[in-house]
Protein backbone atom coordinates (compact mmCIF):
# COMPACT_ATOMS: atom_id res chain seq x y z
CA UNK A 1 0.00 0.00 0.00
CA UNK A 2 1.21 3.80 -0.55
CA UNK A 3 0.32 6.42 1.96
CA UNK A 4 1.75 8.73 4.28
CA UNK A 5 -1.84 9.42 6.20
CA UNK A 6 -1.72 8.18 9.99
CA UNK A 7 -5.52 7.57 9.64
CA UNK A 8 -5.76 5.82 6.63
CA UNK A 9 -2.69 3.43 7.59
CA UNK A 10 -4.95 2.10 10.99
CA UNK A 11 -7.95 1.91 8.70
CA UNK A 12 -6.12 -0.50 6.37
CA UNK A 13 -4.29 -2.50 9.08
CA UNK A 14 -7.17 -2.98 10.60
CA UNK A 15 -9.37 -3.88 8.26
CA UNK A 16 -6.73 -6.33 6.08
CA UNK A 17 -5.08 -7.59 9.77
CA UNK A 18 -2.31 -10.29 9.45
CA UNK A 19 -4.44 -12.57 11.46
CA UNK A 20 -6.60 -12.73 8.48
CA UNK A 21 -4.04 -14.19 5.84
CA UNK A 22 -2.90 -10.70 4.77
CA UNK A 23 0.48 -9.48 4.64
CA UNK A 24 0.70 -5.49 4.53
CA UNK A 25 3.84 -3.39 3.42
CA UNK A 26 3.48 0.03 3.52
CA UNK A 27 5.47 2.77 1.23
CA UNK A 28 5.58 6.36 1.80
CA UNK A 29 5.98 7.65 -1.73
CA UNK A 30 5.95 6.18 -5.29
CA UNK A 31 9.20 5.34 -5.82
CA UNK A 32 9.61 3.06 -2.63
CA UNK A 33 5.98 1.07 -4.02
CA UNK A 34 7.67 0.75 -8.02
CA UNK A 35 10.54 -0.74 -5.81
CA UNK A 36 8.10 -2.79 -3.72
CA UNK A 37 6.08 -3.98 -6.78
CA UNK A 38 9.45 -5.46 -8.33
CA UNK A 39 10.63 -7.07 -5.09
CA UNK A 40 7.00 -8.99 -4.11
CA UNK A 41 4.67 -10.62 -5.78
CA UNK A 42 1.65 -8.07 -4.68
CA UNK A 43 -2.17 -9.32 -5.26
CA UNK A 44 -4.14 -6.34 -4.26
CA UNK A 45 -2.25 -2.77 -4.67
CA UNK A 46 -4.27 0.20 -2.52
CA UNK A 47 -3.38 3.63 -3.81
CA UNK A 48 -3.53 6.44 -1.74
CA UNK A 49 -4.53 9.88 -3.69
CA UNK A 50 -3.25 12.46 -1.49
CA UNK A 51 -0.73 14.16 -3.94
CA UNK A 52 -0.45 15.00 -7.56
CA UNK A 53 2.63 12.81 -8.74
CA UNK A 54 3.90 12.87 -12.47
CA UNK A 55 2.98 9.84 -14.93
CA UNK A 56 6.28 8.69 -15.36
CA UNK A 57 6.82 8.39 -11.96
CA UNK A 58 3.35 7.07 -10.74
CA UNK A 59 3.49 3.74 -9.14
CA UNK A 60 -0.20 3.14 -9.71
CA UNK A 61 0.70 3.89 -14.05
CA UNK A 62 3.83 0.99 -13.30
CA UNK A 63 1.42 -2.00 -11.39
CA UNK A 64 -0.99 -1.22 -14.64
CA UNK A 65 1.86 -2.19 -17.34
CA UNK A 66 4.28 -3.80 -15.84
CA UNK A 67 1.76 -5.85 -13.05
CA UNK A 68 -1.02 -6.80 -15.26
CA UNK A 69 -2.43 -9.28 -12.46
CA UNK A 70 -2.11 -6.90 -9.36
CA UNK A 71 -5.41 -5.39 -8.41
CA UNK A 72 -5.62 -1.80 -8.11
CA UNK A 73 -7.94 0.16 -5.67
CA UNK A 74 -7.97 3.57 -5.54
CA UNK A 75 -8.56 5.71 -2.08
CA UNK A 76 -10.12 9.34 -2.22
CA UNK A 77 -11.23 12.58 -0.74
CA UNK A 78 -14.89 13.81 -1.61
CA UNK A 79 -13.75 16.49 -3.52
CA UNK A 80 -11.15 14.35 -5.58
CA UNK A 81 -14.08 12.40 -6.72
CA UNK A 82 -13.52 13.61 -10.73
CA UNK A 83 -10.10 13.63 -10.97
CA UNK A 84 -10.15 10.16 -9.23
CA UNK A 85 -12.44 8.55 -11.52
CA UNK A 86 -10.19 9.40 -14.68
CA UNK A 87 -7.13 8.07 -12.89
CA UNK A 88 -9.36 5.12 -11.79
CA UNK A 89 -10.11 4.50 -15.56
CA UNK A 90 -6.63 5.60 -16.92
CA UNK A 91 -4.75 2.77 -14.57
CA UNK A 92 -7.91 0.24 -15.01
CA UNK A 93 -8.34 0.06 -11.75
CA UNK A 94 -10.97 -2.43 -9.72
CA UNK A 95 -12.52 0.51 -8.04
CA UNK A 96 -12.50 3.58 -5.22
CA UNK A 97 -12.69 4.67 -2.15
CA UNK A 98 -13.47 7.32 0.01
CA UNK A 99 -12.02 8.65 2.81
CA UNK A 100 -11.80 7.80 5.77
CA UNK A 101 -11.73 4.02 5.32
CA UNK A 102 -14.10 2.29 6.82
CA UNK A 103 -12.53 -1.21 8.01
CA UNK A 104 -15.46 -3.40 7.17
CA UNK A 105 -16.27 -1.80 4.18
CA UNK A 106 -12.71 -2.42 2.95
CA UNK A 107 -12.77 -5.98 4.02
CA UNK A 108 -15.63 -6.40 1.99
CA UNK A 109 -14.26 -5.19 -1.05
CA UNK A 110 -10.47 -6.28 -0.88
CA UNK A 111 -11.89 -10.34 -0.47
CA UNK A 112 -14.23 -9.54 -3.70
CA UNK A 113 -11.55 -7.89 -5.53
CA UNK A 114 -8.90 -11.32 -4.89
CA UNK A 115 -11.93 -13.32 -5.53
CA UNK A 116 -12.50 -11.36 -8.78
CA UNK A 117 -8.61 -11.51 -9.78
CA UNK A 118 -8.75 -15.28 -8.80
CA UNK A 119 -11.84 -16.07 -10.94
CA UNK A 120 -10.28 -14.16 -13.93
CA UNK A 121 -6.60 -15.94 -13.85
CA UNK A 122 -8.60 -19.17 -14.04
CA UNK A 123 -10.64 -18.40 -17.02
CA UNK A 124 -7.88 -16.92 -18.85
CA UNK A 125 -5.63 -20.39 -18.62
CA UNK A 126 -9.33 -22.43 -19.48
CA UNK A 127 -9.78 -20.29 -22.60
CA UNK A 128 -6.15 -20.83 -23.40
CA UNK A 129 -6.74 -24.73 -23.23
CA UNK A 130 -9.38 -24.71 -25.17
CA UNK A 131 -7.78 -22.74 -27.60
CA UNK A 132 -4.84 -25.26 -27.61
CA UNK A 133 -7.11 -28.47 -28.00
CA UNK A 134 -8.78 -27.08 -30.91
CA UNK A 135 -5.49 -26.21 -32.77
CA UNK A 136 -4.81 -29.80 -33.90
CA UNK A 137 -2.50 -28.84 -36.67
CA UNK A 138 -0.68 -26.63 -34.99
CA UNK A 139 -0.20 -29.20 -31.63
CA UNK A 140 -0.37 -32.50 -33.40
CA UNK A 141 0.96 -35.58 -32.16
CA UNK A 142 1.63 -33.82 -28.55
CA UNK A 143 -0.34 -34.80 -25.65
CA UNK A 144 0.67 -32.07 -23.50
CA UNK A 145 -0.34 -28.99 -24.04
CA UNK A 146 1.66 -25.50 -23.04
CA UNK A 147 -0.98 -24.19 -20.38
CA UNK A 148 -2.01 -26.42 -18.06
CA UNK A 149 -3.53 -26.13 -13.99
CA UNK A 150 -1.04 -24.00 -12.22
CA UNK A 151 2.36 -23.74 -10.85
CA UNK A 152 3.64 -23.03 -7.30
CA UNK A 153 5.05 -19.49 -6.46
CA UNK A 154 7.00 -18.11 -3.81
CA UNK A 155 7.08 -14.44 -4.30
CA UNK A 156 8.95 -14.21 -7.76
CA UNK A 157 10.09 -17.32 -7.87
CA UNK A 158 8.32 -19.79 -10.62
CA UNK A 159 8.50 -23.35 -9.93
CA UNK A 160 7.09 -27.07 -10.51
CA UNK A 161 10.00 -29.47 -10.12
CA UNK A 162 10.96 -31.54 -6.43
CA UNK A 163 14.51 -30.03 -6.27
CA UNK A 164 12.68 -26.15 -6.23
CA UNK A 165 9.97 -27.37 -4.04
CA UNK A 166 12.18 -28.66 -1.56
CA UNK A 167 14.42 -25.32 -1.54
CA UNK A 168 11.86 -23.05 -0.81
CA UNK A 169 10.14 -25.80 2.07
CA UNK A 170 14.10 -24.80 3.70
CA UNK A 171 13.52 -21.08 2.46
CA UNK A 172 10.05 -20.45 4.19
CA UNK A 173 11.64 -22.07 7.34
CA UNK A 174 14.77 -19.99 7.19
CA UNK A 175 12.52 -16.54 6.66
CA UNK A 176 10.83 -17.53 10.16
CA UNK A 177 14.29 -17.12 12.12
CA UNK A 178 16.88 -14.37 12.57
CA UNK A 179 19.96 -16.89 11.51
CA UNK A 180 22.19 -15.71 8.91
CA UNK A 181 21.72 -17.48 5.48
CA UNK A 182 24.13 -18.60 2.82
CA UNK A 183 22.55 -19.04 -0.96
CA UNK A 184 25.05 -20.38 -3.37
CA UNK A 185 23.74 -21.36 -7.37
CA UNK A 186 25.06 -20.11 -10.76
CA UNK A 187 24.37 -16.91 -11.86
CA UNK A 188 21.03 -16.17 -13.46
CA UNK A 189 19.42 -18.46 -10.89
CA UNK A 190 17.11 -16.28 -8.90
CA UNK A 191 19.19 -16.00 -5.39
CA UNK A 192 18.92 -12.41 -5.21
CA UNK A 193 14.71 -13.08 -5.88
CA UNK A 194 15.43 -15.94 -3.12
CA UNK A 195 16.74 -13.32 -0.63
CA UNK A 196 14.00 -10.94 -0.99
CA UNK A 197 11.28 -13.17 -0.56
CA UNK A 198 13.12 -14.81 2.50
CA UNK A 199 13.00 -11.18 3.73
CA UNK A 200 9.52 -10.51 2.79
CA UNK A 201 8.49 -13.70 4.47
CA UNK A 202 10.51 -12.87 7.79
CA UNK A 203 9.81 -10.54 10.77
CA UNK A 204 11.53 -8.18 9.44
CA UNK A 205 9.48 -7.62 6.30
CA UNK A 206 8.98 -4.14 7.59
CA UNK A 207 11.94 -2.65 7.72
CA UNK A 208 14.37 -2.26 4.66
CA UNK A 209 16.28 -4.75 3.02
CA UNK A 210 19.55 -3.32 1.47
CA UNK A 211 21.51 -4.81 -1.15
CA UNK A 212 25.78 -4.83 -1.56
CA UNK A 213 27.60 -6.41 -4.26
CA UNK A 214 31.09 -7.10 -2.91
CA UNK A 215 32.64 -8.31 -6.30
CA UNK A 216 35.54 -5.84 -7.89
CA UNK A 217 34.75 -3.54 -5.04
CA UNK A 218 38.46 -2.56 -3.38
CA UNK A 219 38.05 -2.92 0.65
CA UNK A 220 38.54 1.09 1.81
CA UNK A 221 35.48 1.63 -0.43
CA UNK A 222 33.10 -1.48 0.50
CA UNK A 223 33.87 -1.04 4.44
CA UNK A 224 32.98 2.67 3.77
CA UNK A 225 29.89 1.56 2.03
CA UNK A 226 28.59 -0.99 4.78
CA UNK A 227 30.51 0.41 8.05
CA UNK A 228 30.17 3.97 6.96
CA UNK A 229 32.82 6.76 7.69
CA UNK A 230 33.52 10.51 9.32
CA UNK A 231 34.21 13.24 7.43
CA UNK A 232 37.73 13.60 6.39
CA UNK A 233 38.50 9.73 6.79
CA UNK A 234 40.34 9.78 3.95
CA UNK A 235 40.66 11.46 0.85
CA UNK A 236 37.24 13.02 -0.58
CA UNK A 237 35.35 11.94 2.16
CA UNK A 238 33.97 15.60 2.66
CA UNK A 239 30.46 14.71 4.90
CA UNK A 240 29.92 11.65 7.26
CA UNK A 241 28.64 8.22 5.92
CA UNK A 242 26.30 6.37 7.77
CA UNK A 243 26.60 2.96 5.70
CA UNK A 244 24.30 0.48 5.15
CA UNK A 245 24.50 -2.01 8.04
CA UNK A 246 23.46 1.49 10.10
CA UNK A 247 20.58 2.28 7.29
CA UNK A 248 19.29 -1.21 7.54
CA UNK A 249 18.69 -1.67 11.19
CA UNK A 250 16.67 -3.64 11.88
CA UNK A 251 15.99 -5.19 8.50
CA UNK A 252 17.50 -7.08 6.13
CA UNK A 253 21.25 -6.76 4.35
CA UNK A 254 22.04 -9.32 1.11
CA UNK A 255 25.99 -9.36 0.87
CA UNK A 256 26.37 -10.38 -3.15
CA UNK A 257 29.04 -12.28 -3.97
CA UNK A 258 30.46 -12.32 -0.59
CA UNK A 259 33.14 -14.92 -1.65
CA UNK A 260 35.05 -11.97 -3.16
CA UNK A 261 35.54 -9.88 -0.11
CA UNK A 262 39.39 -9.84 0.87
CA UNK A 263 40.55 -11.71 3.89
CA UNK A 264 41.29 -8.46 6.25
CA UNK A 265 37.26 -7.57 5.48
CA UNK A 266 36.37 -11.18 6.20
CA UNK A 267 37.48 -10.27 9.69
CA UNK A 268 35.40 -7.26 9.86
CA UNK A 269 32.60 -8.92 8.81
CA UNK A 270 32.79 -11.85 11.36
CA UNK A 271 33.26 -9.08 14.37
CA UNK A 272 29.77 -8.02 13.36
CA UNK A 273 27.97 -11.15 12.58
CA UNK A 274 29.42 -12.25 16.57
CA UNK A 275 28.56 -9.14 18.15
CA UNK A 276 26.87 -6.56 15.84
CA UNK A 277 29.77 -3.71 16.24
CA UNK A 278 29.60 -1.09 13.53
CA UNK A 279 32.60 1.31 13.76
CA UNK A 280 33.19 3.60 10.98
CA UNK A 281 36.02 4.73 9.18
CA UNK A 282 37.93 7.53 10.80
CA UNK A 283 35.68 6.65 13.97
CA UNK A 284 36.39 5.94 17.46
CA UNK A 285 33.11 5.34 18.62
CA UNK A 286 31.47 1.91 18.77
CA UNK A 287 28.33 1.49 17.37
CA UNK A 288 25.36 -1.42 16.98
CA UNK A 289 23.31 -2.44 14.19
CA UNK A 290 20.50 -5.23 14.64
CA UNK A 291 20.86 -6.29 10.81
CA UNK A 292 20.12 -10.10 9.19
CA UNK A 293 23.11 -11.11 7.06
CA UNK A 294 22.24 -13.08 3.86
CA UNK A 295 24.99 -14.14 1.56
CA UNK A 296 25.04 -14.79 -2.10
CA UNK A 297 27.74 -16.49 -4.25
CA UNK A 298 28.02 -18.18 -7.11
CA UNK A 299 31.19 -20.01 -6.00
CA UNK A 300 30.79 -22.54 -3.05
CA UNK A 301 32.28 -21.53 -0.77
CA UNK A 302 33.34 -24.70 1.40
CA UNK A 303 35.68 -25.08 -1.33
CA UNK A 304 37.11 -21.42 -1.27
CA UNK A 305 37.64 -22.70 2.61
CA UNK A 306 39.56 -25.49 1.26
CA UNK A 307 41.69 -23.76 -0.41
CA UNK A 308 42.37 -21.46 2.31
CA UNK A 309 40.72 -18.21 0.02
CA UNK A 310 37.88 -18.21 2.63
CA UNK A 311 38.23 -18.43 7.03
CA UNK A 312 36.34 -21.19 7.89
CA UNK A 313 34.56 -19.19 11.15
CA UNK A 314 33.52 -16.78 9.17
CA UNK A 315 31.68 -19.36 6.16
CA UNK A 316 30.08 -21.74 9.78
CA UNK A 317 28.95 -18.04 10.57
CA UNK A 318 27.35 -17.23 7.74
CA UNK A 319 25.90 -20.48 7.08
CA UNK A 320 23.10 -20.66 9.74
CA UNK A 321 20.98 -21.83 6.86
CA UNK A 322 22.80 -23.08 3.82
CA UNK A 323 20.66 -22.86 0.14
CA UNK A 324 21.66 -24.43 -3.09
CA UNK A 325 19.52 -22.73 -5.98
CA UNK A 326 19.76 -25.53 -8.36
CA UNK A 327 20.61 -24.49 -12.66
CA UNK A 328 17.92 -24.77 -14.84
CA UNK A 329 19.64 -27.66 -16.54
CA UNK A 330 19.05 -29.35 -13.44
CA UNK A 331 15.26 -28.79 -13.00
CA UNK A 332 13.82 -28.72 -16.81
CA UNK A 333 10.45 -29.51 -15.97
CA UNK A 334 10.30 -25.71 -14.48
CA UNK A 335 10.79 -24.38 -18.32
CA UNK A 336 7.21 -24.40 -19.49
CA UNK A 337 6.03 -22.45 -15.92
CA UNK A 338 8.60 -20.16 -16.30
CA UNK A 339 8.40 -19.37 -20.14
CA UNK A 340 4.10 -19.33 -18.85
CA UNK A 341 4.86 -16.74 -16.14
CA UNK A 342 7.26 -14.62 -18.81
CA UNK A 343 4.98 -14.82 -21.47
CA UNK A 344 1.96 -12.93 -19.14
CA UNK A 345 4.60 -10.89 -17.74
CA UNK A 346 5.84 -8.79 -20.75
CA UNK A 347 2.61 -9.15 -22.79
CA UNK A 348 1.05 -7.06 -20.32
CA UNK A 349 4.38 -4.79 -20.71
CA UNK A 350 4.16 -4.32 -24.41
CA UNK A 351 0.53 -4.71 -24.57
CA UNK A 352 0.46 -7.57 -26.54
CA UNK A 353 -2.25 -10.47 -26.92
CA UNK A 354 -0.04 -13.78 -27.20
CA UNK A 355 -2.48 -16.90 -26.96
CA UNK A 356 0.42 -19.28 -26.14
CA UNK A 357 3.71 -20.95 -27.36
CA UNK A 358 3.40 -24.04 -29.91
CA UNK A 359 4.64 -27.59 -28.42
CA UNK A 360 7.34 -27.67 -30.50
CA UNK A 361 8.48 -24.21 -29.82
CA UNK A 362 8.76 -25.45 -26.04
CA UNK A 363 10.09 -29.01 -26.82
CA UNK A 364 13.62 -26.91 -27.85
CA UNK A 365 13.34 -24.63 -24.96
CA UNK A 366 13.34 -27.39 -22.51
CA UNK A 367 16.34 -29.04 -24.60
CA UNK A 368 18.43 -25.93 -24.77
CA UNK A 369 20.83 -26.42 -21.46
CA UNK A 370 20.35 -22.36 -20.90
CA UNK A 371 23.74 -21.90 -19.41
CA UNK A 372 22.99 -18.37 -18.29
CA UNK A 373 19.81 -19.82 -16.08
CA UNK A 374 16.96 -18.38 -15.76
CA UNK A 375 18.05 -15.42 -16.36
CA UNK A 376 18.87 -15.96 -19.88
CA UNK A 377 15.07 -17.68 -20.51
CA UNK A 378 13.19 -14.40 -19.13
CA UNK A 379 15.64 -12.75 -21.76
CA UNK A 380 14.30 -14.98 -24.44
CA UNK A 381 10.73 -15.14 -24.09
CA UNK A 382 11.30 -11.07 -23.67
CA UNK A 383 12.78 -11.15 -27.47
CA UNK A 384 9.85 -13.61 -28.57
CA UNK A 385 6.71 -11.97 -27.12
CA UNK A 386 7.87 -8.82 -28.90
CA UNK A 387 8.45 -10.23 -32.52
CA UNK A 388 5.32 -12.41 -32.22
CA UNK A 389 2.40 -11.61 -34.11
CA UNK A 390 -0.53 -10.24 -32.44
CA UNK A 391 -3.24 -12.51 -31.11
CA UNK A 392 -1.28 -15.43 -32.18
CA UNK A 393 1.35 -18.32 -30.50
CA UNK A 394 5.51 -18.23 -30.14
CA UNK A 395 6.59 -20.56 -32.69
CA UNK A 396 10.00 -21.62 -33.54
CA UNK A 397 10.41 -19.04 -36.19
CA UNK A 398 10.09 -16.84 -33.02
CA UNK A 399 13.36 -18.24 -31.20
CA UNK A 400 16.82 -17.44 -31.40
CA UNK A 401 19.03 -19.63 -33.95
CA UNK A 402 21.03 -20.99 -31.02
CA UNK A 403 17.70 -22.24 -29.65
CA UNK A 404 15.72 -22.76 -32.53
CA UNK A 405 18.73 -25.10 -33.81
CA UNK A 406 19.26 -27.14 -30.63
CA UNK A 407 18.73 -31.15 -31.89
CA UNK A 408 15.26 -32.96 -29.43
CA UNK A 409 15.94 -36.56 -29.01
CA UNK A 410 12.78 -39.08 -28.26
CA UNK A 411 14.21 -41.18 -25.22
CA UNK A 412 11.60 -43.80 -25.92
CA UNK A 413 13.65 -44.85 -29.31
CA UNK A 414 17.14 -45.25 -29.89
CA UNK A 415 18.59 -43.33 -32.20
CA UNK A 416 19.70 -44.36 -35.80
CA UNK A 417 23.22 -46.50 -36.61
CA UNK A 418 24.09 -43.41 -38.95
CA UNK A 419 27.76 -42.78 -40.85
CA UNK A 420 27.47 -39.41 -39.62
CA UNK A 421 30.27 -38.68 -36.67
CA UNK A 422 33.25 -41.15 -35.50
CA UNK A 423 32.69 -44.39 -34.22
CA UNK A 424 32.99 -43.03 -31.03
CA UNK A 425 30.36 -40.78 -31.33
CA UNK A 426 27.71 -43.39 -32.69
CA UNK A 427 28.49 -45.74 -29.72
CA UNK A 428 27.69 -42.73 -26.83
CA UNK A 429 24.54 -41.90 -28.85
CA UNK A 430 24.02 -45.03 -28.69
CA UNK A 431 24.71 -46.04 -24.97
CA UNK A 432 23.26 -42.79 -23.63
CA UNK A 433 20.00 -43.72 -24.99
CA UNK A 434 19.91 -46.64 -23.75
CA UNK A 435 20.64 -45.65 -20.10
CA UNK A 436 17.84 -42.87 -20.58
CA UNK A 437 15.52 -45.36 -21.69
CA UNK A 438 16.35 -47.68 -18.49
CA UNK A 439 16.02 -45.26 -16.09
CA UNK A 440 12.99 -43.85 -17.47
CA UNK A 441 11.50 -48.16 -17.46
CA UNK A 442 12.76 -48.30 -13.64
CA UNK A 443 11.32 -44.34 -12.73
CA UNK A 444 15.22 -43.63 -11.72
CA UNK A 445 15.81 -46.65 -9.76
CA UNK A 446 19.36 -46.59 -9.75
CA UNK A 447 20.01 -49.95 -8.27
CA UNK A 448 17.48 -51.51 -10.79
CA UNK A 449 18.99 -50.01 -13.57
CA UNK A 450 22.51 -50.82 -12.61
CA UNK A 451 21.59 -54.16 -12.15
CA UNK A 452 19.78 -54.20 -15.58
CA UNK A 453 23.20 -52.93 -17.42
CA UNK A 454 25.46 -54.86 -15.42
CA UNK A 455 27.22 -51.31 -14.25
CA UNK A 456 28.13 -50.67 -10.64
CA UNK A 457 26.32 -48.22 -9.14
CA UNK A 458 29.15 -45.47 -9.21
CA UNK A 459 29.74 -46.60 -12.95
CA UNK A 460 25.91 -45.85 -13.95
CA UNK A 461 26.59 -42.17 -11.82
CA UNK A 462 29.47 -41.23 -13.83
CA UNK A 463 27.29 -41.84 -16.98
CA UNK A 464 24.51 -39.81 -15.94
CA UNK A 465 26.61 -37.16 -15.53
CA UNK A 466 28.65 -37.31 -18.56
CA UNK A 467 25.65 -37.72 -20.70
CA UNK A 468 24.10 -34.33 -18.07
CA UNK A 469 20.67 -36.98 -17.96
CA UNK A 470 18.11 -35.41 -16.35
CA UNK A 471 14.78 -36.94 -15.16
CA UNK A 472 11.56 -36.36 -17.42
CA UNK A 473 8.74 -34.63 -16.51
CA UNK A 474 5.97 -36.68 -15.49
CA UNK A 475 2.37 -35.57 -16.92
Amino acid sequence: MKSTDVAVLEGVSRALSEADGYRLIFSEDDRSAIRRLEEVNVNLFLYDCCDEVPEDESALLRSRLAHTSCTRILLLDHEKVRSGHELANRTASYLFLFKPVEAMQLSLVAKRALEHAELSRRHRILSRELKLSLDDDIFHGVKESFVQGGYSQFERLVFLSPKMAELVSEAQMAAKTNMPVLIQGETGTGKELLARAIHFNSPRRKSAMLVQNCGGIAENVLHSELFGHVRGAFPGAISDRLGLFRAADGGTILLDEVSDISPQFQIALLRFLQEGEVKPLGSDTMLHSDVRIIAASNKRLERLVEKGSFRRDLYYRLRGFQLNVPSLAERPEDIPALTRFFVEKYAGVVGRHVLGITADALQRLEAYPFPGNVRELETEVQRMVAVAEQGGYIAIRHLSDKISKTPVYDRDKLPALTSEGSLKDIVERVERSVVERALDTYQWNQSKVAADLGLSRVGLANKIKRYDIQRKRRA
